[in-house]
């Protein structure tokens, strides 16, 4: 095969050798005002080569399958550029695999994908005939080789089908957006959830509230913590970070600073969910581990370039393009659920706001754990009831300090984009202002 034949050649140009393959199938479907735009299939495949010789890291890549040479010399070029080394390519590995490929996703056609995405524009379009609707299904089937110089032989297949689907609703001046998503790597998709969830957000939009001010609890959903407070929550341990002294958890590992009731794993070991894998992009085995335990800073993410500059050992969180050398990240974060449904959540507060989405990805000190972002759909809470949607609102804070001041931990979690399990919050600490 082509990647043995470029592991081969080079070898006969460094002290040691990567080679990182994909390939992929998959039928994007999209829908678009209500009706179907368009149904395609696409294929793509590329390798790319990393290589080590007197401690300097080349690499190239190339989505030309044939291109065997020009690969292998690209990457001898770049050696005199390339950073310096700080690690070994992984010798060879005892798996344990994690399930990610079903055959009925794999075999499913685009005629099928049609039909789900059709049924579900046609119900929601039923039920609110003023909201425009647009949406997308997929399918996809991926496989990743991966094959080094020590001996590594890795490959995984893994399947998927998502969904994703949104409304909007113009009046006058006024426009409302909503957003729905599913995803598995099995082929049934919870379509009456997508429904379900969409025709709340809807019902409690219909009227428009004044937002409360000031400092005042926000109780941010599955999907709100997703779209803003992860982000600035993983900078801080991402092993890039903690190895260009950018992170605000150097010399915090094992110290309590977050509530005791806050627990986070990075855990790609889920059998099933399009998130999870057997192995990372650098071919070491995929791990459970926590990243906060009841509060405390337990691990940080590390590849294994940034392991070796930080004297520590790779969690197995290498990620990678085919255009890009590997580097540390989350695989599948799960956040231990609480106590308090998101009913007792609302009803428990005088006034609050409760997030569902923003406007753009925030803005602020991310390495520092700082958000700022507008609202794009969120709601007032009156008298432990939801009152209306509010407008032209903007919420600010410090992750760490709203985690550590914790008000309630969801006992709900919810699947956000097949790699989050994450439970509603309600946070104190959050600044809350607006032009209503």
């Amino acid at each position: 095969m082509r990647e043995e034949e470029v592991l081969a050649l080079a070898q006969q140009h460094a002290d040691q050798a990567e080679v990182f393959s994909v390939s992929s199938r998959s039928i994007p479907v999209s829908y678009e005002a209500n009706r179907l735009k368009s149904v395609d299939t696409r294929d793509s495949s590329g390798m790319a080569l990393r290589i080590i010789k007197d401690g300097r890291i080349g690499f190239s890549s190339t989505t030309d399958m044939e291109d065997t040479e020009g690969l292998v010399g690209r990457a001898v070029e770049m050696l005199p550029f390339g950073a310096r080394a700080h690690m070994d390519f992984p010798e060879s590995s005892e798996y344990t695999h994690v399930p990610t490929y079903d055959e009925g996703t794999a075999a499913l056609e685009s005629a099928s994908l049609v039909e789900v995405g059709g049924a579900l524009i046609e119900k929601l379009h039923a039920d609110f005939p003023d909201v425009v609707w647009e949406g997308r299904v997929s399918q996809g089937v991926s496989t990743t080789r991966l094959l080094n110089s020590r001996g590594l032989v890795a490959e995984e297949t893994s399947s998927s089908v998502g969904l994703g689907v949104e409304g909007t609703l113009v009046r006058d001046t006024d426009m409302l957006f909503v957003f729905g998503r599913a995803s598995s790597c099995k082929p049934d998709l919870e379509t009456n959830e997508v429904i379900a969830a969409l025709t709340r957000k809807l019902q409690w939009a219909e009227r428009v509230a004044s937002a409360p001010t000031g400092q005042v609890p926000v109780i941010f959903t599955p999907q709100a913590v997703a779209g803003l407070l992860l982000g600035p929550l993983l900078a801080g341990f991402n092993g890039r970070n903690i190895v260009q002294q950018s992170s605000p958890l150097i010399e915090k590992l094992g110290s309590r600073i977050l509530d005791p009731r806050i627990t986070v794993w990075d855990d790609p070991t889920n059998p099933f969910v399009p998130g999870s894998r057997t192995f990372d992009d650098e071919g070491v085995p995929a791990t459970r581990f926590p990243l906060v335990q009841e509060g405390v800073i337990a691990n940080f993410l590390y590849d294994l370039q940034t392991a070796g500059q930080a004297g520590a050992t790779t969690t197995g969180s290498a990620h990678r393009g085919l255009a890009s050398q590997p580097g540390p990240g989350a695989s599948v974060i799960i956040i231990d659920p609480g106590d308090t449904t998101f009913a007792e959540m609302i009803a428990g507060h005088e006034k609050a706001l409760v997030v569902e989405s923003f406007l753009g990805a925030g803005q602020g000190n991310i390495l520092g754990g700082d958000f700022s972002a507008n609202v794009l759909l969120g709601y007032a809470v009156e008298k432990g009831e939801v009152t209306g949607r509010v407008k032209d609102t903007m919420v600010a804070g410090n992750v760490y300090a709203i985690l550590e001041a914790l008000g309630a931990l969801g006992s709900e979690p919810e699947w956000v984009g097949g790699s989050l399990q994450i439970p509603a919050l309600c946070c104190n600490g959050v600044s809350v202002s607006s032009k209503g």
